[in-house]
């Protein structure tokens, strides 16, 4: 059996935390920020937690991560 080949674009984005669960950075923070409120920016500087419906997915994606 072959070595699964981890999906390079997700494991850029998508790390594991230490009790297993995926972490991802937030959208919207890299331009026209003129707009934006400094509350807006500051929240979206926060890292959050992959959504329940996409970590089936993104495992698969990172299958030794």
């Amino acid at each position: 059996m072959p070595k699964m080949k981890t999906h390079r674009g997700a494991a850029k984005r998508v790390r594991r935390t230490g009790s297993g669960k995926l972490k991802r950075g937030k959208a919207f923070m890299s331009h026209i920020l003129t707009k934006k409120t400094a509350k807006r920016k500051r929240h979206l500087r926060k890292s959050d937690l992959v959504a329940p419906a996409d970590v089936k997915r993104l495992s698969r994606m990172l299958p030794y991560s």
